[in-house]
């Protein structure tokens, strides 16, 4: 099978909420790249959503409450798995998200052609 996946993904195994308008899911995320997420397929799963929200919190302690959340579209279903894609992050979210990756992969070079990336693939979709 190709691999199509154009950016590095991190493990991150925690709990995470898919919502749409008043509906919630609760699932686990299993990785997240700078362009999206895999996660768990939540139970009572409306097939028929394309677009949501992920949120997910970074911190165990809820003195210092850090979080992320994405506006996303669904990729593939599969394996009892949804794959993600990130349409939007606020500016707060993108940071984390930045340094939580950062400080994944250890090499910050990786991280800065990992941005390019994504900054040029973002330009050729305008």
């Amino acid at each position: 099978m190709h691999e199509r996946r154009q950016f590095l993904r991190v493990l991150f195994n925690r709990p995470a909420y898919l919502n749409h308008g008043e509906q919630s899911w609760s699932c686990q995320l299993l990785d997240l790249s700078l362009q999206g997420a895999l996660v768990t397929l939540p139970n009572d799963w409306d097939e028929e959503l394309t677009q949501l929200t992920l949120s997910f919190s970074l911190s165990d302690v809820a003195i210092e409450e850090l979080s992320i959340t994405m506006d996303v579209e669904v990729k593939h279903l599969r394996d009892q798995q949804i794959g993600l894609k990130c349409l939007h992050l606020d500016l707060e979210s993108a940071s984390h998200l930045k340094r939580l990756i950062e400080l994944n992969l250890g090499d910050d070079a990786l991280l800065h052609r990992e941005l390019e990336h994504l900054v040029d693939q973002n330009k050729e979709a305008d």
